[in-house]
């Protein structure tokens, strides 16, 4: 047997990841989660500027939009790993408890079915810390 791919995409995957090695020899152990350190969590204050009320003072705080973006995010199958942790990191900072962003995406079971849901509780958790204790 040889260690051809044998589909499309394992073929395309596999010639992407000789070609970085060729140009780079430390990209042979990349991890993609390392892109997560740089985007760094904003600040309560910046994300109430440019996603909270800041120009619709009627309109929603940063951490409702964050709490509807996981909720989006969810609907989706909990695909953008990456997305799924920030957005939960950003909710903390604006403000989220850890009961809330639970229950957003518990409630997303109903709509987007229980793996979504496991899924993104899975990521959430990574953020959050399951330490097993509750947050008052």
């Amino acid at each position: 047997m040889s260690d051809t791919p044998t589909n499309p995409f394992e073929a395309m995957m596999a010639q992407a990841q000789d070609m970085a090695k060729a140009l780079n020899p430390a990209l042979e152990s990349f991890n993609p989660k390392g892109f997560e350190a740089l985007w760094p969590t904003m600040p309560k204050e910046a994300m109430e500027m440019m996603f909270g009320n800041a120009v619709n003072k009627d309109g929603l705080d940063a951490k409702t939009r964050l709490l509807l973006t996981l909720a989006g995010l969810t609907m989706q199958g909990a695909q953008a790993d990456t997305a799924v942790r920030q957005t939960v990191r950003h909710a903390l900072e604006a403000g989220a408890r850890k009961q809330e962003i639970v229950e957003t995406i518990g409630q997303m079971s109903v709509f987007a079915g229980i793996p979504a849901m496991t899924r993104a509780l899975d990521l959430a958790k990574e953020v959050m810390g399951d330490t097993g204790e509750e947050e008052t």
